[in-house]
């Protein structure tokens, strides 16, 4: 009998994959991994009820043993704090001092969901890891999970070929709904509970009250992209994104404006007014580049946000650390540090990190 090493988060993704895979016949076990210190994060926030309440991380990993045990499967448990911190969170910290808005995620899958806890499930004796990603694992290549509302191949896309071997996703060719009706199923005592968002150190928590513990706030002018003129000042180039249009600190008929860019040398934020034309672009190099497939085809599509569309894209150049793609209609708030992914219909071919964006042959100056 094959044993099977899955990845428990305390969420119903993952215990449902542990239904699953127990169901077809494996030797199954879960191991919990704590990633963030979430003791330290309740306390730097000043939370009222940091006495009385117990963390929500502690709260997934009872909700991982209760559900385990309903399963009937062992539960392992590995600290991870020290590596998360140096391989994703000093990463994000570097991101957003750039000006970028980052995506620890995909660093968690790279260094930590595919590389630790795959050599932590190695130690317990296991011939495959899984965990609760809705994906798909067909000859070694990585493809799109069933449900296209949940499929998560975007935050996948930077692991390597090797790094997909001997892993499963059970969820692939499921639906959320039909991973609820199996927890309600098994009467797991999480069926119904709330899926996470957001950024996982972070939880339910104001990001900017958040990040003002590791992050001094540096205000500075808000700049009007087309006149040149200071309209108002920002609390800190990292509190922004590309397209952003509310909660920009402007008020009155300035209200209509968006963020367009951003200066870190000078510490400038540049908004537009009215339409979106300052955020569209036809064509962006990439860096960073992790290809799961090989060289890219001439044609194929991509996607520059998780929840953003597959477009169309034509690659003009590409070698191993740069990319350059064309896009035939133009695309909307692509944003240097963002990451590209590429798809040749469902299969993943890997991505790579938006560096330069540029528009009519021009590179955009305020990004």
């Amino acid at each position: 009998m094959k044993k099977v090493i899955v990845g428990i988060s305390g969420g119903v993704d993952s215990a449902v994959s542990a239904i699953l895979l127990k169901e077809q016949g494996y030797e199954v076990e879960g191991l919990f991994m704590r990633n963030w210190d979430s003791m330290l994060n309740n306390d730097l926030l000043g939370n009222p009820n940091f006495n009385e309440n117990i963390c929500p991380q502690e709260q997934d990993y009872n909700d991982a043993l209760k559900a385990c045990e309903i399963i009937g499967i062992k539960l392992h448990r590995v600290d991870f704090i020290k590596e998360y911190w140096d391989y994703v969170f000093t990463y994000f910290l570097e991101e957003l001092k750039k000006g970028h808005t980052p995506n620890p995620d995909m660093l968690c899958n790279k260094f930590i969901k595919f590389d630790l806890f795959k050599k932590e499930a190695l130690k317990l004796g296991a011939d495959y890891i899984a965990t609760g990603h809705y994906a798909k694992v067909i000859n070694n290549s990585l493809y799109k999970a069933k449900d296209q509302n949940k499929d998560q191949t975007y935050f996948l896309a930077d692991i390597t070929k090797e790094q997909l071997e001997n892993v499963l996703f059970p969820l692939g060719d499921l639906t959320k709904p039909e991973v609820r009706a199996i927890a309600e199923k098994y009467q797991l005592n999480i069926a119904h509970k709330k899926d996470s968002t957001g950024i996982c150190f972070i939880g339910e928590r104001h990001f900017q009250e958040f990040i003002k513990n590791y992050l001094k706030p540096n205000p500075g002018p808000i700049v009007d992209v087309v006149t040149q003129k200071v309209i108002g000042t920002h609390t800190g180039l990292m509190n922004y994104t590309i397209g952003q249009r509310r909660n920009v600190g402007l008020s009155g008929d300035e209200l209509r404006h968006y963020v367009c860019g951003k200066n870190v040398a000078k510490n400038i934020l540049y908004v537009a007014y009215g339409d979106s034309e300052y955020l569209y672009s036809d064509e962006c190099t990439l860096d960073n580049i992790n290809l799961i497939e090989g060289p890219l085809p001439p044609k194929l599509m991509a996607k520059f946000r998780y929840r953003s569309e597959d477009i169309p894209v034509e690659v003009i150049s590409q070698n191993n650390h740069e990319i350059r793609l064309k896009y035939p209609t133009k695309a909307k708030s692509i944003t240097p540090g963002q990451a590209c992914v590429f798809y040749d219909q469902d299969k993943c071919l890997g991505c790579g990190f938006i560096k330069e964006v540029y528009k009519n042959g021009e590179k955009l100056w305020y990004l």
